[in-house]
């Protein structure tokens, strides 16, 4: 019976010994396991982070380059200069400075086409006077060819004479059918005028008169 509760009571301590170890084995922590769940945390952190430090960056860059081209706008078009000292403590908006710039480029357009037609006027000017130039350089070479031929040409006073009978001849009739009352009622008795006694029939007529009677105060 000794023996028996001998080995009894060391197989109950053995058994608690047992359950002891058991117990302090599971409250142990798996370092292991948590180590590698720990390092899976932080690398999803850090990945989030470099995506919004790039998200942020790239947001700032676009930013910049928004207030950049702003700030050239201003710089380019005269309009967005302060003209008003009252408000020159105040940063234009956007809005402003798109408005005016739009302005400018619509004035520019303007300009544009105007000095287009200016230039095609200009063009049309030179044209006429080649032309003009030409035909006086036949004339002087005429001239020169033929130096007698000058001798049989009237005077300066005839011709003169002749411009001022066709002159006053359509000045008696501009006087007769033109009313200067007002401006509105001297337009409409010019163009009136001009229908009936400047047509190429009546002024033929005319100048045939002005000739017959140089040619007879000539002879």
């Amino acid at each position: 019976p000794a023996l028996f509760m001998e080995n009894a009571r060391k197989g109950s301590i053995v058994s608690r010994a047992n359950s002891i170890g058991s117990t302090s084995a599971s409250s142990v922590p798996n370092t292991d396991d948590e180590d590698s769940d720990y390092h899976q945390e932080s690398g999803k952190d850090s990945y989030k982070d470099q995506r919004r430090r790039a998200h942020t960056q790239a947001e700032q860059k676009r930013r910049d380059a928004i207030k950049k081209g702003y700030n050239d706008l201003q710089a380019i078009v005269p309009t967005c200069e302060q003209q008003d000292f009252s408000i020159s403590s105040q940063k234009l908006s956007k809005a402003i400075v798109l408005q005016k710039t739009i302005d400018y480029i619509q004035f520019l357009h303007k300009e544009k086409k105007k000095q287009e037609e200016e230039v095609s006027t200009l063009r049309k000017d030179v044209m006429a006077l080649k032309i003009m130039k030409v035909n006086y350089e036949q004339i002087v070479k005429a001239h020169q060819d033929n130096p007698n031929e000058g001798k049989n040409q009237i005077s300066d006073e005839v011709k003169f004479n002749v411009f001022q009978g066709i002159m006053d001849s359509l000045f008696q009739s501009f006087n007769a059918s033109v009313s200067v009352t007002s401006f509105q009622e001297l337009s409409a008795c010019v163009f009136s005028w001009i229908e009936e006694h400047c047509k190429p029939q009546t002024l033929r007529d005319v100048v045939i008169g002005v000739l017959h009677k140089v040619k007879s105060q000539l002879y």
